[in-house]
């Protein structure tokens, strides 16, 4: 059986970052801040990794009660997971893991698995006024693709139907 083809998207405050998996092997990822500026925008750009890509799944993040995303972003989430039904790919929303204190343990133990988003690490932990590094958006987009492929088979069970 060939392995899951997974495109995970992350959206934040004026970005996103995607990952794509083949099964647990790292394939694609990158960053983009034009795409956020607009549903059409990010739909687009969401639509071109798919035809490039062909994933199989789509991953975003469960825009519910407990996530913590602003109004823009979950309407850009909501228009990324549109793109998924528009392409018959399957479309699954999970909960962001929060199995660390931190941001940046979690971003450090997916370098441990995924070593070629090392350059995306940030040298530190950031001071409370400073801004989020940039690259951080790639290791919530590696988190989401993980929760699916190692959580529980539940979530494909209800992106089925």
């Amino acid at each position: 059986m060939a392995a899951l083809k997974v495109l995970a998207v992350a959206v934040a405050s004026g970005r996103a970052g995607y990952v794509c998996l083949d099964g647990t092997t790292l394939r694609d990822w990158g960053i983009t801040v034009n795409a956020v500026k607009s549903t059409t925008e990010i739909a687009g750009f969401v639509q071109t990794l798919v035809n490039e890509l062909k994933p199989d799944v789509i991953v975003t993040e469960r825009c519910d009660e407990h996530c913590r995303k602003g109004k823009k972003a979950k309407t850009l989430i909501k228009s990324v997971a549109e793109i998924a039904s528009h392409n018959y790919v399957l479309d699954v929303s999970v909960a962001r893991p929060r199995n660390f204190q931190s941001k940046y343990e979690e971003a450090e133990d997916l370098v441990q698995r995924h070593p070629d988003l090392m350059g995306y690490l940030p040298k530190g932990k950031r001071r409370i006024f400073d801004f989020e590094p940039r690259g951080m958006i790639l290791f919530e987009a590696m988190a989401l693709a993980e929760e699916v492929l190692h959580g529980p088979p539940t979530q494909f069970a209800a992106a089925m139907g």
